[in-house]
C-alpha cells in the first residue's frame, strides 16, 4: 500500500488540493466553511494521511529540530532533562537531537556539516556552554540556555531553577538539628550553577556556623578521596557535609564508612538533585528535589516561543528539600 497524499485527500473529500492544504495547514479559518474543514479532516484521518514533514520543511526553510546540549548522557538528570524536552517537542511536530559533550564539559566536534541549516534552535545546559562553540558560537540560531546566569546576553531565553531557596532549605534543617561546623563539598566544575550555591550556602550560614570548602571532581570515587582527606585532618571535624550534587554525597558516604563515623549519629550528609541514587545509598539520602523533566519541558517551551518571536519570561522551577535518613542531629 503507498501512502495517501494531499492529493487523495483532496479527491476523497471531493475538495481542491488548495483546500486540503488550508484545513490541515490551520488557515482554513475565513477561506473555508466550518463544515468543509470538519469534512477534510476527518477524510483524513480515515484515510491514514500523514503529512510530508521533510517536503513541507524544505518549502518554508526549517528543520523543525532542536538540539539539547548536554555535559554527558551517564548524568540521569540531563536523561530526564531530555525526556522533559522531547515530549513538549512530540507535541508541536520537533525532534530532539541529544549531544554530549565528549569531555563532559569542554569543548566538543561540531555534529553538522552547518549547524544554521540543520536545527531550528539550541538547548543548552550551563554545565555544557563551551560545546557551544563547536556548533558555531557566532551562527545567529536561537538559543534557550538551562541553570545559568540570567544577566548573560547570548541566549534568546532562560530557564532556571531555584537554586539559592534550595540551599536556603538545607541550610535552615542542618541549623535546626544543631550543626554548627559545615563542610561544603563543592563541584569542581567551573559553572554558574554551582556558584549560585556556594554563594548562598556562605550567605545563609554567615556567622552562624563555621563554614569550610572542599572541590572535587563529580565522580563517586573523586568524592570519596577528597572526603577521606578532609574528614581525617586535624582539628574539629564537620558534623554535617553540604555536598552540590548526590553522586558527591554517595562519595562522601562512602568516605566516612571508611573512616568509621556512622551517618547521621557522627556525620550528616546533604545532596542535590535527587536521583535514583538517593534512594539506593544507606542511609537514604536528604537532598534537594530538582523538577528535571520540567526544565526540559520549559527549555523546550521557551525555544517555541523564541521561534514564534513570542517574549519569553517565567520565574524560576521551585525546588524542594527531601528529608531522609542521611541528616539527624548534630553529635554533642
Amino acid at each position: 500500500m503507498t501512502r495517501p497524499t494531499s492529493r487523495d485527500v483532496a479527491t476523497a473529500a471531493g475538495v481542491s488540493q488548495a483546500t486540503v492544504s488550508l484545513v490541515l495547514g490551520d488557515k482554513w479559518r475565513g477561506r473555508v466553511s466550518e463544515r468543509t474543514a470538519a469534512h477534510v479532516r476527518q477524510t483524513a484521518t480515515t484515510l491514514g494521511y500523514r503529512p510530508n514533514l521533510a517536503a513541507r520543511n524544505l518549502r518554508l526553510g526549517s528543520t523543525r529540530t532542536a538540539l539539547l546540549v548536554v555535559p554527558a548522557l551517564t548524568n540521569e538528570f540531563f536523561a530526564r532533562v531530555y525526556t522533559g524536552a522531547a515530549r513538549i517537542a512530540a507535541e508541536h511536530g520537533f525532534g530532539v537531537v541529544l549531544y554530549p559533550s565528549p569531555d563532559g564539559t569542554g569543548p566538543a566536534r561540531d555534529p553538522f556539516p552547518s549547524a544554521s541549516t540543520a536545527l531550528d534552535g539550541v538547548i543548552a545546559s550551563s554545565m555544557a556552554a563551551h560545546a557551544l562553540d563547536a556548533i558555531g558560537g557566532d551562527t545567529e540560531l536561537p538559543l534557550v540556555m538551562l541553570d545559568s546566569d540570567p544577566t548573560a546576553t547570548r541566549a534568546s531565553a532562560h530557564v532556571n531553577l531555584a537554586m539559592a531557596d534550595g540551599m536556603r532549605q538545607i541550610t535552615e534543617h542542618l541549623l535546626t538539628l544543631g550543626h554548627r561546623r559545615i563542610l561544603h563539598l563543592a563541584s569542581a566544575v567551573d559553572s554558574w550553577t554551582f556558584d549560585v550555591r556556594a554563594e548562598a550556602l556562605a550567605a545563609l550560614l554567615g556567622p552562624h556556623a563555621e563554614l569550610r570548602t572542599v572541590r572535587a571532581p563529580l565522580t563517586v570515587t573523586d568524592a570519596r578521596t577528597a572526603m577521606e582527606t578532609a574528614l581525617a585532618a586535624p582539628g574539629s571535624r564537620p558534623t554535617a557535609v553540604v555536598c552540590d550534587d548526590d553522586i558527591l554525597a554517595a562519595g562522601t558516604c562512602k568516605a566516612a564508612r571508611r573512616l568509621g563515623l556512622r551517618i547521621p549519629e557522627d556525620l550528616s550528609v546533604t545532596g542535590f538533585d535527587d536521583l535514583a541514587l538517593a534512594t539506593a545509598v544507606e542511609p537514604e539520602l536528604t537532598t534537594v528535589h530538582l523538577p528535571a523533566e520540567r526544565v526540559g519541558e520549559r527549555g523546550m517551551t521557551a525555544l517555541l516561543a523564541v521561534l514564534d518571536g513570542t517574549p519569553w519570561s517565567a520565574p524560576d522551577l521551585p525546588v524542594d528539600l527531601v528529608v531522609r535518613a542521611s541528616t539527624g542531629p548534630a553529635p554533642a
